[in-house]
């Protein structure tokens, strides 16, 4: 299906407007249509934060970071399991911010909002110390969809990314003689880690997982180089971390191939065999660069300039890095109890409901039908498990997606089961606070949500409910 944009506005692509600009010259219109649509694509788009007190209408305090976009310039594909993409601040939006001068690491997830970041690894030069970090340059950095590279000032390496659905590829060029290691910073992401650890399989493989309390993510891990030595400290701690030693005989470039699953080590080494095997850095790069292209084609923009493609395709690149595929290829994954299942559609995460049901998820419906209906099915299992389809806030914005996505002809799903449950959702309170509409009883009551009264608030009160 191929959508040309004068004919269709996409909700939620609602902050750009593609105006046509009667002036280019012939020339340069037969320029820009050779160009695809993934060679617009600024991935570091959002990652710097607004501080022009003339643009944000006020001066913000000193060290105050003005609310940026969240975003990550990593690689990976729609809708994926894997982000892999640097970090420069634990604790952070998406763990990237622009003004930063830092590396930390090369994590494998991330959502944008304060979580995730999972797995952070980063190569280090003989005579790193701790605490493990290099300086870096915009200079010397690039990305588009599936790719990232950087230069690491003060390791003397070259980075380089990018992945498949549930794998990736880290590429390190050393450019001084010495000892290579790499440090796999695994007390460490955005979400509290409980537990964690790593081992040696064989000479060149390793393998583990990272704990979050709630969810596990696994690993394993294969090198292209043979390991000789495994440094563990503090194992399981949040202040641990452990350092790979690597045969430096040769000067080739270290290749990390690394396969990741919620589920267990095993399906981790599956996925990275089946997704990448024996296959090369370039080769993973350029199918990956071909999804996106043959994806971001289904829109066809005309008569604008290259910077309003550039905001359009950037925007619809975004839009589709999340909600997150948590199937592995075998089909296995692990529902909201804890346990592993296989079923008849791909489980992904919960979408962001909150104000993206009536724009981002509308999108997905369009472009990706079929990944909307395992999206779906995901939250109907949620729903099954629990007695509520998931909901944020104070709304019910699991009934809007539904229901607007089968009036849009997504409608591959048990109909009946899903409006039983949205019936749960709607008149049955859960004073558990897992699941359902919150203040529901008031909202029965009264016909709406009353706000408490509170004296004296400050940016950080937190009041009942509120109106959206």
């Amino acid at each position: 299906m191929k959508i040309t944009y004068s004919k269709l506005i996409i909700p939620v692509l609602f902050l750009l407007f593609i105006s046509c600009n009667e002036n280019k010259t012939t020339a340069l219109e037969s320029k820009e249509e050779l160009l695809k649509p993934v060679s617009y694509v600024n991935p570091f788009l959002g990652t710097a934060p607004l501080t022009d007190p003339q643009f944000i209408g006020y001066t913000p305090p000193e060290d105050w970071r003005v609310w940026a976009g969240l975003t990550y310039p990593g690689s990976s594909l729609p809708n994926a399991m894997v982000q892999v993409s640097p970090i420069t601040e634990f604790g952070s939006g998406a763990g990237y911010e622009y003004e930063d001068t830092e590396i930390l690491g090369f994590t494998m997830t991330n959502k944008g909002h304060w979580n995730l970041c999972n797995l952070p690894i980063l190569p280090l030069s003989e005579g790193a110390e701790y605490p493990y970090k290099s300086s870096f340059s915009h200079q010397k950095e690039k990305a588009s969809p599936a790719y990232y590279e950087v230069f690491l000032e003060d390791y003397k390496i070259n980075t380089r990314l990018t992945s498949t659905l549930r794998a990736a590829i880290q590429e390190y060029t050393f450019n001084e003689n010495g000892e290579q290691r790499i440090l796999f910073d695994l007390g460490k992401a955005n979400n509290r880690i409980h537990d964690w650890d790593i081992s040696l399989k064989g000479s060149n493989s390793l393998e583990g997982f990272q704990n979050m309390g709630r969810e596990t993510i696994y690993f394993s891990a294969q090198l292209n180089k043979r390991v000789t030595g495994l440094e563990i400290i503090k194992k399981g701690s949040q202040e641990g971390y452990s350092i790979v030693s690597l045969e430096a005989k040769k000067v080739e470039p270290i290749v990390l191939k690394i396969g990741v699953s919620f589920v267990s080590i095993q399906n981790a080494a599956e996925n990275l065999e089946k997704e990448i095997g024996e296959r090369s850095f370039d080769q993973i790069h350029g199918e990956g660069e071909d999804i996106w292209n043959t994806f971001l084609s289904q829109i066809e923009v005309k008569g604008s300039s290259g910077k309003e493609k550039e905001l359009f395709y950037s925007s619809l690149y975004r839009s589709f890095l999340w909600p997150a595929l948590r199937s592995d290829i075998n089909g296995e994954f692990t529902d909201i109890k804890g346990e592993t299942r296989k079923e008849d559609f791909k489980y992904y995460t919960i979408p962001s409901l909150w104000d993206t049901y009536r724009n981002k998820l509308v999108l997905l419906a369009l472009l990706q039908p079929e990944v909307t209906n395992d999206v779906i099915k995901s939250l109907m299992d949620i729903g099954e498990l629990t007695g509520y389809v998931p909901t944020f806030f104070h709304g019910d914005h699991g009934a809007s997606f539904i229901a607007g996505s089968y009036f849009r002809g997504v409608d591959n799903f048990d109909i009946n089961k899903a409006y039983q449950l949205l019936l749960n959702n709607a008149y049955k309170e859960n004073k558990g606070h897992n699941g359902g509409r919150p203040y529901l009883k008031s909202y029965i009551e009264k016909g709406y949500i009353p706000e408490l009264r509170i004296n004296d608030p400050v940016v950080e009160t937190v009041g009942s409910a509120g109106v959206s």
